[in-house]
């Protein structure tokens, strides 16, 4: 577990980044422990076995909530992850996808104990005008930010927007072989009309339906935030979305949880 200094540092290098210094390495000696959000158990299942993380207790406040913790210790360099996910809805049964789970979830991990990084996990779609891939991995640059809030109110449209600044993770990136890019979120797992011209006008590549409240709960809380996200769905293709989705989730799945296996790795050795 990180010490209270060190993350009282990280905190420190967060701010230091927001004023436009250099954040190469103004936070990263302090990861000793991460916070990996995510929403979907075939999304967590890989990441949770190839770490080794153990099931553990959500705080007792949180324990009428379905939101699921797992910790995997240090090992060597590797710091401590701390895997949060939402769980499953008790009326339905279906994974707790989207904003509201997720923001629940982020809240649980970041009061169980000092979060040096957070870092919302999964899957996501992309568009074929960004020559997206399926099962490539992305990491969020320069921001995360939301495109179904319409709020035509002066500040409140800011508000809307949401866009969060990311960690700047870009050399580690480069070095993992991802591709950075805007993440965009949105509570619907289709593209209506109205968000096609909010997306294309905000610049976003990725498409999902968590970073963006996972990022507004970890910045509430001065904790540096990233997304990392693997495709699994052509928003233009001709294919429906949810076809797409269910035929390319395990592959997805398993291609982000090689990929934030190696990131952790990196943070360690920072």
């Amino acid at each position: 577990m990180a010490t209270g200094k060190r993350y009282l540092d990280s905190r420190k290098g967060w701010r230091a980044r927001e004023q436009g210094h250099s954040a190469k390495n103004a936070y990263a000696p302090a990861v000793e422990r991460v916070a990996v959000i995510m929403a979907m158990e075939a999304e967590a299942a890989p990441l949770r076995d190839a770490l080794g993380a153990t099931p553990i207790e959500v705080p007792v406040w949180a324990s009428t909530l379905p939101v699921r913790l797992a910790v995997a210790p240090a090992v060597g360099g590797r710091p401590e992850v701390l895997l949060a996910v939402n769980g499953r809805d008790p009326t339905t049964g279906v994974d707790c996808i989207g904003s509201t789970a997720a923001a629940l979830t982020t809240q649980v991990a970041l009061t169980y104990g000092p979060i040096d990084l957070v870092v919302t996990a999964g899957t996501a779609g992309g568009w074929h005008r960004s020559n997206a891939e399926i099962g490539e991995v992305f990491v969020a640059w320069p921001h995360i930010a939301c495109h179904d809030r319409r709020i035509d109110l002066p500040g409140f449209d800011q508000f809307g927007r949401g866009e969060i600044a990311t960690a700047d993770l870009r050399e580690l990136a480069d070095a993992l072989g991802c591709r950075l890019g805007i993440v965009t979120t949105g509570d619907s797992l289709d593209e209506s009309p109205t968000d096609r011209e909010r997306i294309l006008a905000s610049g976003a590549e990725v498409k999902e339906m968590e970073a963006a409240a996972v990022a507004w709960v970890a910045q509430l809380h001065g904790v540096p935030v990233t997304a990392v996200k693997a495709i699994t769905d052509l928003v233009e293709s001709p294919v429906a979305t949810a076809t797409q989705f269910t035929a390319n989730l395990a592959a997805a799945a398993d291609a982000l949880q090689a990929t934030m296996m190696k990131l952790i790795d990196q943070l360690g050795d920072q």
